[in-house]
């Protein structure tokens, strides 16, 4: 009788040591990146930064997320979210109906528009986006639908549309003169021609709103993605990263 009180004993304290031990195990939220969007993301010193990688840091800090990241090309963060291999994306991703269909966006916490830019040292002007020019966007970008349904497929545009994984490599195309002109968002935009010899001859006004995307149906990493944005602004911090990557 002993013997197996003993061995009961030392079962329930092996059950106890596994459930404390699944407790004590925080989840480690896999965030999705596209590190080629400066000043939102990118990479410095091999290290990934940007103003969304402070905000998701933030949220994950207010709300106990422990976070690991990962950089894929913006085409392939929608897909993996879908097939699991992300918990978040936070990539400057413009909430639109069609991405709704696929994915949850949290509130949005930036909005900006659409900018057109060339050489440094070119003349070429807006009326680059019309006739027989050569346009680089960022595969699965507002840049990219925009000029694919507003120029392309109405046939103003009769130039070709050349499609990259990276602005990397747009950049590169276009400062070389592969390119005529890239269509991307303003505030990123307006960072390049900062580091590179590039110039915005044209805004052109969307009006998007950016958000953070997890996997639909995820309501309760949602809530506290929410939270989180709603308590950086509030606190001020919000204001605080805002003046840190724009200004």
């Amino acid at each position: 009788m002993i013997k197996l009180k003993s061995l009961l004993a030392c079962l329930l304290m092996g059950l106890l040591v596994v459930t404390m031990g699944g407790a004590v195990v925080a989840k480690t939220y896999v965030v999705g990146t596209s590190a080629d969007f400066p000043p939102f993301e990118y990479v410095e010193d091999g290290e990934i930064v940007g103003f969304d990688i402070d905000l998701i840091k933030a949220i994950g800090e207010l709300k106990g997320l422990e976070l690991t990241f990962k950089d894929i090309s913006f085409d392939s963060l929608i897909p993996a979210l879908k097939a699991g291999n992300l918990d978040i994306v936070a990539s400057g991703m413009t909430i639109t109906a069609e991405r709704e269909k696929a994915v949850d966006f949290s509130v949005p916490y930036y909005s900006a528009n659409q900018a057109v830019i060339v050489q440094e040292d070119s003349a070429k002007n807006l009326t680059v986006l019309f006739g027989a020019h050569d346009l680089g966007v960022q595969t699965g970008t507002t840049g990219d639908l925009w000029v694919t349904e507003n120029l392309k497929e109405k046939g103003i545009l009769t130039g070709r549309v050349v499609y990259y994984d990276t602005f990397v490599l747009v950049l590169s195309d276009l400062i070389n003169g592969n390119l005529d002109a890239s269509v991307l968002d303003f505030p990123v935009a307006k960072r390049f021609t900062e580091q590179k010899p590039v110039k915005i001859v044209a805004e052109i006004i969307t009006g998007e709103d950016y958000g953070i995307a997890v996997k639909e149906g995820n309501q309760q990493l949602l809530q506290l993605i929410n939270e989180g944005i709603e308590e950086l602004k509030t606190s001020g911090k919000m204001d605080q990263l805002l003046d840190k990557y724009f200004q």
